[in-house]
C-alpha cells in the first residue's frame, strides 16, 4: 500500500478521532518530510485563545509517525511501532494554521532494517517544527520512536 495524505487523513478519521475533530490534517508526506497542519478554532483553543498544548502535540506526532507508518508499510514487514518519549518547547502563542513539518525520514529505515535482523527493538528521536503562518516558529517537538518486529 502506498502511503498518501488522502490516506493518511482517512486513517485519522477511523482511529484518532480526537485529532481529526480537531483539525489535524496531513497536508503532504514523501519519502523524509511530512508536513501537517491544524488550524486554530474554537474546538482546539486553550484559555488563552491560543491553540491548545496538546493538539500541537498530536499535529507534530503525526508528522513524525506518518513517517514511520510509510516505512514500515515499504519494508513488507510486521512491525509495530510507539512513542517512547517526548520532548516538547512552545516558543509563541499558536494562533491561525500552524504546520508541523519533520524532515527526519532518513532514521528510519537503519531502526527497521536493524530490527528485522535481530527481532530487537529499536529507537530513535525525530523532530517536528511547528510554525505559524508568517513562518514564526511556535513550538518544536521531539518524539522517540520504539519499533520491533513481530
Amino acid at each position: 500500500m502506498n502511503v498518501t495524505a488522502s490516506k493518511l487523513n482517512k486513517f485519522l478519521f477511523f482511529k484518532l478521532p480526537a485529532a481529526f475533530l480537531c483539525g489535524v490534517r496531513v497536508t503532504q508526506i514523501g519519502e523524509n518530510k511530512c508536513v501537517v497542519s491544524v488550524k486554530h478554532s474554537w474546538i482546539n483553543k486553550n484559555p488563552f485563545n491560543s491553540m491548545y498544548f496538546a493538539v500541537q502535540a498530536m499535529a507534530a506526532e503525526l508528522s513524525t509517525g506518518a513517517l514511520v507508518i510509510n516505512e514500515i508499510q515499504k519494508s513488507g514487514k510486521k512491525i509495530s511501532m510507539l512513542v517512547a518519549n517526548n520532548k516538547g518547547n512552545f516558543t509563541k502563542k499558536a494562533t491561525g494554521i500552524i504546520t508541523f513539518v519533520c524532515q527526519d525520514g532518513q532514521l528510519i529505515e537503519k531502526a527497521i532494517q536493524e530490527t528485522i535482523a535481530t527481532g530487537e527493538g529499536q529507537t530513535f528521536w525525530m523532530k517536528s517544527i511547528g510554525t505559524d503562518e508568517k513562518g514564526d516558529q511556535v513550538s518544536e517537538m521531539d518524539f522517540e520512536w520504539s519499533v520491533r518486529a513481530k
